[in-house]
């Protein structure tokens, strides 16, 4: 299965991950050995069971599909800069910004009605002294579902709830930009 895209994707060690998919059953000598290629390989492996077992299923997947989880994995290939997070324990923890990204866009796309089409955060100090996260988010609503207010107080709510629960961080601030209307396909 070949993919064609805009951009390269490169792993730190240089390695384009397209060419890697195409040859993910026969990895040469480089990929088996370096940590960056042997971690991507095993995204695209998690990535074509998950689309083999979505392709088994009797529902056909949604027309963006291909293209949301390969958003999902470049933003897990391209993870680099870091943000801390306090434990209760000594010390604190670092999580890639994209890995906390993907969390926040998953818990927009829960809202029924939206689908999150981007997501950036940044870590910042709150006003009480505390770090927190900054995040921009952008969001594209399914036509006459709700009232566009009510979907983003709902967005809004289950940000806020992802990053407190499944991550351990406040957001300090929260931008959600409504870009685009949806119909849903019948």
């Amino acid at each position: 299965m070949a993919m064609t895209t805009d951009d390269d994707y490169l792993l730190p060690c240089g390695r384009d991950v397209e060419q890697m998919w195409e040859r993910l059953a026969e990895p040469d000598a480089h990929e088996q050995r370096c940590p960056d290629c042997r971690a991507a390989r095993e995204s695209l492996l998690t990535l074509r069971g998950a689309t083999r077992a979505l392709i088994d299923e009797p529902d056909p997947p949604p027309p963006d599909l291909f293209g949301r989880i390969m958003s999902a994995v470049r933003a897990d290939v391209r993870r680099g800069r870091a943000l801390t997070v306090d434990t209760t324990e000594p010390g604190s923890v670092q999580v890639s910004a994209e890995a906390v990204a993907v969390v926040l866009r998953y818990a927009a796309d829960t809202v029924d009605g939206v689908r999150a089409r981007g997501c950036r955060v940044r870590g910042v100090d709150g006003d009480d002294g505390t770090d927190g996260l900054a995040v921009s988010m952008t969001v594209a609503v399914r036509h006459a579902a709700h009232r566009i207010e009510d979907l983003v107080a709902t967005v809004r709510e289950r940000v806020h709830a992802a990053a407190s629960a499944r991550i351990g961080v406040r957001v300090v601030r929260l931008d959600i930009v409504v870009a685009d209307l949806y119909e849903e396909d019948t």
